[in-house]
């Protein structure tokens, strides 16, 4: 298969999407973009404050957007949030306008890569396994339902994942 103009990557929270998005655009030469960090960038704000402010339904109006502007761009790497797959539109946007990778991991692994940095907004002050327990009930097959490719991402590094997807396209 010749490689597509668009590369989108679904998944939940500490599947990798980021991380193997921008070594995915090294890679390809295309452009690297985080749908959660455009976000901040337009609103001057983190993810959080948003959550606080506007609650997620707030917040998933603005995803919208945002997944709809920057699917709509060519020769991009784009990695998604985790629940950008809760939008029929934006899931259609997605599957019509590139190649749509759904990177998959287990709770164990999430909840070790949640566990550092970044903000997450769904986590706080709960059970954060069984907050992802729950979240990977709802949106998994909502990630089937659009993704092209499925690879599994649990305990590999992030160049041997791109090197996967890199050569499932070309």
């Amino acid at each position: 298969m010749k490689h597509p103009k668009n590369l989108f990557l679904i998944g939940p929270m500490g599947a990798g999407k980021s991380a193997v998005g921008r070594q995915l655009a090294r890679m390809l030469h295309l452009t690297f973009k985080d749908s959660d960090e455009e976000i901040e960038s337009r609103t001057g704000v983190d993810i959080s404050f948003i959550f606080e402010k506007e609650g997620e339904e707030g917040f998933r109006v603005r995803e919208i957007k945002v997944i709809d502007d920057l699917s709509n761009m060519d020769g991009v790497v784009l990695a998604t949030g985790g629940g950008a797959v809760l939008s029929p539109e934006s899931r259609s946007r997605l599957g019509a306008r590139g190649y749509v990778v759904y990177l998959k991991t287990g709770v164990d692994q999430q909840l070790s890569r949640t566990s550092r940095g970044r903000d997450r907004p769904l986590l706080d002050n709960s059970d954060r396994r069984e907050v992802l327990e729950n979240l990977i009930t709802e949106r998994e097959p909502l990630y089937f339902e659009i993704a092209d490719l499925t690879i599994e991402t649990d305990g590999r590094k992030v160049y041997a994942v791109a090197n996967e997807i890199v050569d499932a396209i070309t």
